[in-house]
């Protein structure tokens, strides 16, 4: 299995130099995206055969690349299959996606190359068995994503997201190459030789601080996401798709490979520090996602509070398992796996849908767009199957893994910590808060863009987009509705990896009456997807035939109620601004700064009264914008060395020459 994978993902990196030359034909993206989506597959299959059917012993293998002394180690583990299906999955839909949505990309030789290189360098991370192999592929993986993010270098705001998120990228790669130096000080760069060491606990106490921030970074954990919502909605939809969808449980699988298998038995501040940060990460990432107009930078928002849920279940599992609750921990383990396949799905489903409607319209804008559930009715369709899905409501998959993370919290005072007992209560309050927002914010989305009347000429004269686009995002509605409904097979697939990371699993569900799915034991609680899904199939069909055969179709005139809406006018409907006013007015002027500028023209004006509102990103303001202003600061004092003469030159190189023998000497 180990080389099937392999040559897959050469196959992979092959088709990136042919990416430049197909760039230039007339249908050179349908023939790369065809060979990307047939690699992927070959990909996803051989992983899921190695998840379901795990050998005792996991597959390796060491090809004579990298350092010369080393190698570079692959292994193909329980842990590793599961996240090249993620991997593989979103390859293969965003592949399909772009066999269609790729015909109109504006520079395609800016896109081409680099997106098979992008997808191997996304397996290899994941098969690596050495801590040189996992950065290098690491990092190849941050500079292929960033070349696609300023694909549109004309636009000078993608050009500022391509930074900031190489400088992001950088910051997390050095974090996770000190977390790696520290784990090899004693026993080299191998993951099997680090498995077998005994570090301090200090020295893993820092590893894993270091590995938060590295994998953070990527992930989107706040206060480290400032590059996400600047360049995921920069680059073309179906690498949106899958920096959102993928990318981000790649960082996820980082955190896990090294805290719960590199790392020794954790201990439970680790977990207090995990669910610090993914409680309020979760909240304010649906929170800043409701005060956006574009539909693509909502999504965005929306993946850092969805990686905030996914910490929050780690977090949990670190709990657990460092007080010896191995039955909770795989629980909680499980549930975020869980929360990580059903993210990849309807993440992927709805950028590929923002994708079709940016390619039917040409707008972004919620405020512009409207109307389109009668332009655009099949993607439409999907669009509200995403809405729905990630708003956790059943009977899709998103609230399965959120129903199961709260079984979990509610275990809590069964630990022994009262820090724990603490936090994690007020913890489940943000997840709870976080669902409820993420419910308006979908209800927003769909209702403002799909719903009411067209804003603008360019969404009254949209179009359905192609057969590959609605294929790929039906497949993956499907898939979202079939794990919603039959739960238990994904979570009794999951029990390899629960079993290699937490020592323990879930009960097994396949086979329980009714496919019900049960977190502990049935006593206990219990849900099931199947019948959840049937009631409400039978109650809208019943409901719906007893609408159309009892009412009345007798013609009745009367005065028409308007609803406020006399008159046909778009400009007269609910915009996406004032949607989310009402939170905006409890939340905003602490999490925000929100003003709200009221411009009123004079009486004799025929100018029209204007009102704005500006938001802050408070972290950006508060963080990161006095480190720039430092470093601005820093280089222009600095600039002073270019005008030396001669002898201060030779003077600073002398004493330079000092210092490192005194450094070597010491």
């Amino acid at each position: 299995m180990i080389a099937v994978a392999l040559w897959s993902v050469a196959a992979l990196l092959a088709l990136a130099p042919a990416g430049v030359v197909l760039s230039t034909r007339p249908r050179g993206s349908i023939i790369l995206y065809g060979g990307c989506l047939i690699a992927t597959s070959t990909l996803c299959v051989t992983a899921l055969s190695a998840l379901l059917y795990s050998p005792q012993l996991a597959p390796s293998a060491i090809l004579p690349i990298g350092l010369p002394w080393l190698g570079a180690h692959f292994r193909l583990d329980a842990l590793s299959a599961f996240f090249l299906v993620v991997v593989n999955l979103g390859g293969v839909a965003a592949s399909l996606f772009a066999i269609g949505y790729g015909q109109h990309e504006d520079s395609p030789g800016r896109v081409l190359p680099f997106y098979p290189a992008y997808l191997a360098a996304m397996n290899v991370v994941v098969l690596a068995n050495d801590a040189f192999s996992f950065l290098v592929a690491w990092e190849f993986m941050s500079l292929t994503s960033w070349a696609m993010v300023v694909s549109h270098h004309r636009d000078a705001e993608n050009v500022r997201a391509g930074y900031v998120y190489l400088l992001m990228a950088s910051f997390g790669t050095l974090a996770l190459l000190l977390a790696f130096g520290l784990l090899a000080s004693n026993a080299g760069y191998d993951f099997d030789a680090i498995r077998a060491s005994h570090p301090s606990a200090a020295l893993t106490g820092t590893v894993v601080i270091l590995v938060l921030l590295g994998a953070g970074s990527k992930a989107g954990l706040v206060p480290l996401h400032a590059w996400l919502p600047l360049a995921h909605p920069a680059a073309p939809s179906h690498v949106s798709g899958l920096m959102s969808g993928v990318m981000t449980k790649v960082a996820v699988y980082g955190f896990v490979r090294i805290v719960f298998d590199l790392v020794p038995e954790p201990v439970w501040w680790w977990s207090m520090v995990v669910l610090l940060v993914g409680g309020p990460t979760a909240t304010l990432g649906v929170l800043y996602a409701l005060m956006q107009r574009d539909i693509k930078r909502v999504l965005a928002y929306s993946t850092i509070e969805n990686i905030g849920i996914i910490f929050t279940g780690l977090g949990l599992a670190l709990a657990f398992k460092a007080e010896g609750l191995d039955w909770v921990a795989a629980l909680a383990f499980t549930a975020a796996m869980m929360h990580v396949f059903n993210h990849a799905l309807f993440k992927s489903l709805l950028f590929f849908g923002a994708g079709a409607v940016l390619g039917a319209t040409g707008e972004r804008d919620m405020e512009k767009l409207g109307g389109l559930i009668h332009r655009m009715p099949k993607t439409a369709f999907v669009m509200l199957v995403g809405c729905v899905a990630i708003s956790a409501l059943p009977p899709f998959n998103g609230f399965v893994s959120e129903w199961l993370i709260f079984q979990a919290i509610l275990l809590s005072p069964q630990l022994p910590s009262w820090g724990l007992k603490l936090v994690i209560p007020a913890v489940g309050g943000l997840l709870a808060l976080a669902a409820a927002f993420a419910a308006a914010c979908f209800v927003k989305l769909f209702g403002i863009s799909f719903l009411g009347r067209p804003r603008s000429d360019v969404a009254a004269s949209a179009h359905e987009t192609d057969r590959f686009s609605l294929t790929a995002m039906f497949a993956l509605a499907a898939f979202c509705l079939i794990a919603g409904i039959l739960p238990g097979l994904f979570i009794d697939a999951l029990a390899p990896v629960s079993k290699d990371m937490v020592g323990n699993i879930m009960p097994h569900q396949v086979g329980l009456q009714w496919l019900t799915i049960v977190p502990i034991a049935e006593s206990r609680s219990s849900y099931n997807g199947l019948l959840v899904f049937l009631f409400v199939a039978l109650c809208g069909t019943a409901a719906a035939s007893a609408i159309h055969r009892l009412a009345s179709d007798r013609l009745r005139r009367a005065p028409a109620w308007d609803c406020g809406y006399p008159d046909a006018n778009p400009a007269i409907q609910y915009s996406a601004s004032s949607f989310s006013q009402p939170i905006r007015r409890v939340f905003g002027s602490v999490v925000f700064g929100a003003r709200e500028i009221g411009e009123m023209p004079p009486p004799s004006s025929p100018l029209p009264a204007r009102l704005q509102v500006e938001l802050h990103d408070r972290i950006w303001d508060w963080l990161y914008a006095p480190i720039a202003r430092a470093i601005g600061f820093a280089t222009e004092r600095i600039n002073i060395l270019q005008f030396l003469s001669i002898r201060r030159y030779l003077t600073l190189v002398f004493v330079a020459l000092v210092v490192l023998l005194l450094v070597v000497a010491l």
